[in-house]
């Protein structure tokens, strides 16, 4: 069984990458949503690049950006991976060129298995919180239960997780990646170094059991 991968998303700070690397995680985020408490600009995006060392893959999160705007980052700044966590269409994640994952917000009634076919030119579903009049960020877990159907590409477990619950979303859904940002912070945007250390090693332990006990999902 691989290893679940770990993004550290809504990185703002040059220490907060290279702790997250440090830590042992496998991606940091940069969020290109000016309403997000956890916004960069190009210029701190920058720095943050500058610092992450190599094989820690950095992804862009934008929300409902314009083409123009998005080319401008990817111009400026070194982007492996883009996030889609807007209403965009599978037409417009497929025009830039990178690999690309995308956001939904899971609440009852959405049918993800459908949507999974709908992106599926993703590398990836990244499943998160609904919250009305909020697009991510709600440091809140969605009902698990709801994604807990095979479905047909990598998952992204991501809404509310921290230290103390990643194992179990983990054991409840086996996803491919966890992506944590509020969970593992001191501060919105200012994340803190030891909680991003128990988060790696709560992953890494549940990586652990999962591999000694049969998940029946």
């Amino acid at each position: 069984m691989a290893a679940t991968r770990i993004k550290i998303c809504g990185v703002t700070r040059v220490q907060d990458a290279q702790a997250s690397a440090a830590c042992g995680a496998d991606a940091i985020g940069l969020v290109f949503y000016p309403r997000s408490s956890r916004a960069v600009t190009l210029d701190q995006a920058a720095d943050i690049v500058a610092a992450v060392p190599p094989f820690v893959s950095v992804v862009a999160l934008f929300v409902d950006e314009p083409i123009a705007s998005i080319e401008r980052t990817l111009n400026c700044i070194p982007i492996d991976v883009i996030q889609f966590h807007g209403e965009e269409s599978p037409e417009f994640c497929e025009q830039f060129g990178r690999p690309w994952v995308k956001a939904l917000r899971v609440k009852p009634g959405l049918d993800i298995g459908e949507q999974c076919q709908r992106f599926r030119k993703a590398r990836a579903i990244l499943l998160d919180s609904w919250q009305a009049g909020v697009v991510g960020g709600t440091g809140k877990t969605f009902d698990w239960r709801l994604a807990q159907n095979l479905l047909p590409m990598p998952i992204v477990l991501a809404g509310g997780l921290n230290p103390n619950n990643v194992g179990d979303g983990m054991r409840a859904l086996s996803p491919a990646a966890v992506d944590v940002s509020g969970g593992i912070e001191a501060a919105p945007g200012l994340k803190d170094a030891d909680k991003i250390k128990q988060f790696v090693a709560a992953v890494r332990a549940a990586d652990q059991q999962m591999e000694t006990v049969p998940n029946d999902n």
